[in-house]
């Protein structure tokens, strides 16, 4: 089986986007059968409809167990609401099914960080890079959570992260609201390492690796 068709998301722009749902449901109500349903869940996913995209997603799969796009969308909508152990579960299906798939990895490598597996994580953006080389995002989350600096370009702030009695959730949220994402990240995602039930060190990361991801897009 070759890779899922499901594409990168785009930009979000409110009013294209509900002109596409519109679509969507439109081709559903004339053709319950369609596949339009899978499209339609990704699309209540984004705009925060997580319980519908369930609901959609689950009703279509009923019907089409084996589509394989569909699944992965199921899995970006147990990721949106939490679910992390489903969304794994879900994710690894996916994965066995079709193990070059881009898309599949860059999710797991989100699933495993949030749930603390850094190591996990690192492997699946390894993959990820190595599959697509021109996927900037998945390469600036691997720089981030890759905390050996570059030799010699240390500053003074790396320095001082080199003592791990700076490594707290303080001073990463204070690395993270001066800009310095990359020491916050290096901070967090050594919190994460030492303990992946700490959940302040792994919001810490999250919100540090979205902020590297604003920054770039910028």
């Amino acid at each position: 089986m070759g890779e899922l068709t499901t594409p990168d998301p785009a930009p979000y722009d409110e009013s294209t986007t509900a002109a596409a749902i519109r679509r969507h449901e439109d081709r559903l109500a004339k053709d319950p059968a369609s596949l339009a349903f899978a499209p339609l869940a990704d699309l209540y996913c984004k705009t925060g409809r997580i319980a519908e995209a369930f609901a959609l997603c689950r009703k279509g799969l009923r019907h089409v167990p084996h589509y394989m796009t569909a699944r992965l969308v199921l899995a970006k909508t147990l990721l949106a609401a939490g679910d992390l152990d489903a969304a794994l579960a879900e994710l690894n299906a996916i994965r066995a099914a079709s193990p070059l798939d881009v898309q599949c990895h860059r999710l797991l490598a989100e699933v495993q960080r949030r749930r603390g597996d850094i190591d996990a994580s690192v492997q699946h953006l390894e993959t990820a890079v190595k599959l697509d080389p021109s996927d900037r995002d998945s390469r600036a989350a691997l720089r981030l959570l890759r905390v050996a600096p570059a030799s010699g370009s240390e500053g003074g702030v790396a320095r001082v992260l080199r003592d791990d009695t700076f490594a707290t959730v303080t001073f990463g949220t204070i690395c993270l609201e001066q800009g310095l994402i990359e020491e916050a990240a290096d901070v967090f995602t050594r919190l994460v390492k030492k303990d992946p039930t700490d959940h302040r060190a792994r919001d810490g990361l999250d919100r540090a690796l979205r902020a590297k991801s604003g920054r770039k897009r910028g």
